[in-house]
Parts: structure tokens; C-alpha cells; sequence
């Protein structure tokens, strides 16, 4: 005898529910004031067990002014004419440097992949990383400000508190342009290769060697887009006048825009760790 199926078989309960989603951890705030700070005060701690770093950052500008001073002893009028714009070039180069290796290696030793798995954002990252390079950059300024003008005598027309200015931007723009190139090395001789191809086209093309106006015209017009240039105008501006004159906040302003700018390129890019 064959059985046959039953035509209307009775459909399964299922006593289990539907079990709810699980909540997504929310994502954190662009910016958040007690991250960024944590994550600058983590930084410092960390070169504060590096006097080497701290050295680089804070002495050599300071001595790189004092070997100047005394390579045109002879010709005093010579240091006078440079000094200032120097005195912006130096934080700037320094504060690139050590930003960019600095950076990197925390990525590669994958501080970076662990912080951003917690709930801290690129731009809280980044700021963090800025706000405690730029207090060592103020140091740094007003060191290398004060050693130029009251004791290796840079004859100033306007206020030394407007060089201490334009130097701290300037060093703001080298801890900004060495987060943003840090992105794109892989290792600490890469981020030193980006040096030639960053810095040394912006030294040479930024008016302290020959006036960027006497410059070949497609030259000129290349340094009219380069920060550095704003830098040593700015400078030269303090150099001239007494008093703050429209084109001295003008070159002030453009060089504190760029260095947001690539602050915020630099958030944009931030990778967690090298490939």
C-alpha cells in the first residue's frame, strides 16, 4: 500500500522571535574638544621621553639664526636684510620634519590602527596632533624671535611681536604640511624624500634669494600659489614698516588659510596604517 503526502501540510510554528538589530555604536563628532586634547596631551608625553625631538625642535632654529649672524659678521646689513624671512623658514622646515617622521611611525608601529578603532575621529586626530605641535611651535618662535632680535641685534622696523606671528604660522604651516605628505609615505626615508619636493621648491621661489618680480614670469607665477612666499612677504612687511600695514594681515591670513587647508587635506587622507 503507498501512502500518500498530506495536500495541506500545516505550516511550522516557530516560538523564537525576530531578534532586534544590534545598535550601531555611534560615530563620533568631527571634532571633539576632550579628544583633541587627550590625543595632544598623549603626544607630548611621548616627545617628552624624546629630548632629541624636543632639541631638533626648539635649538635648531635658534642655532642655525646664531651661525648666520656671525657668517655675515662683516656685513651686518646682510643678516638684517634675511634674518626675518629665515626666522620664518627655519620653524617651518624643522617643524615639517620632525611632524611628518613623527606621524609615520605611528602608523606604522599601528598606534594609528588602534587609536581609530576607538572613538576618536580623523579630525580629532589630526587637531590633537596640531595642538601639541603648535605649542612646542610657540616656544620655538618666541625663542628663535627673541634670540634675533635682543641679543644677535635684527634691526627691525616694526613690532617683534608681529615676527613672532608670522613664525608661529609658519611653523603651524610645517606641522601641516607634514601631516598631510606623511599620508603618502611609507616609511621614514620616504617622508625625508618629500623634503626636495616640498620645501626646497618653496625656498627657492619665495623671494629670499632674488625678488620674485626680477623671476622668470612662469616662475612668479608659480611662487604667487606657494605659501612660503606669503611667509617671507610677511616678514619683509614687519622688516619695512612700523606699523601693521594691510598687506602684512593680508600674507597673514593666506598663510594661516593654507596651513587649515592642508590640516583639513590631512584628515581627509589619514590612512590607519602603511600597506
Amino acid at each position: 500500500m503507498t501512502t500518500t503526502p498530506n495536500a495541506n501540510p500545516q505550516p511550522k510554528t516557530t516560538t523564537e522571535k525576530a531578534k532586534p538589530p544590534m545598535p550601531t555604536a555611534p560615530r563620533p563628532r568631527a571634532l571633539d574638544y576632550s579628544r583633541t586634547t587627550a590625543t595632544a596631551a598623549r603626544v607630548l608625553r611621548q616627545l617628552g621621553h624624546d629630548p632629541r625631538t624636543i632639541a631638533l625642535l626648539i635649538l635648531i632654529p635658534c642655532v642655525m639664526l646664531f651661525l648666520l649672524r656671525y657668517v655675515f659678521d662683516g656685513s651686518p646689513r646682510v643678516f638684517d636684510a634675511i634674518g626675518a624671512s629665515l626666522l620664518g623658514i627655519f620653524p617651518l622646515i624643522t617643524m615639517f620634519l620632525v611632524t611628518s617622521i613623527a606621524t609615520l611611525r605611528e602608523r606604522t608601529s599601528g598606534t594609528l590602527e588602534r587609536l581609530l578603532a576607538m572613538p576618536l575621529g580623523k579630525g580629532d586626530l589630526i587637531a590633537g596632533y596640531a595642538l601639541a605641535f603648535g605649542t612646542l611651535a610657540i616656544i620655538q618662535s618666541a625663542l628663535a624671535t627673541g634670540l634675533a632680535v635682543w641679543f644677535l641685534d635684527l634691526d627691525v622696523t616694526g613690532s617683534p611681536w608681529l615676527l613672532l606671528v608670522v613664525a608661529l604660522l609658519d611653523a603651524l604651516l610645517g606641522t601641516a604640511l607634514g601631516l598631510f605628505v606623511s599620508a603618502f609615505a611609507s616609511s621614514e626615508f620616504q617622508a625625508v624624500q618629500f623634503m626636495p619636493a616640498v620645501i626646497f621648491p618653496q625656498l627657492l621661489l619665495c623671494g629670499l634669494f632674488t625678488p620674485r618680480p626680477d623671476m622668470h614670469p612662469a616662475l612668479e607665477a608659480i611662487s604667487n600659489v606657494l605659501p612660503m612666499s606669503y611667509a617671507v612677504d610677511g616678514m619683509n612687511e614687519v622688516l619695512l614698516h612700523t606699523d601693521m600695514t594691510a598687506s602684512f594681515v593680508r600674507d597673514a591670513a593666506i598663510v594661516a588659510g593654507c596651513a587649515l587647508l592642508v590640516l583639513t587635506l590631512g584628515a581627509a587622507t589619514l590612512r590607519r596604517r602603511t600597506t
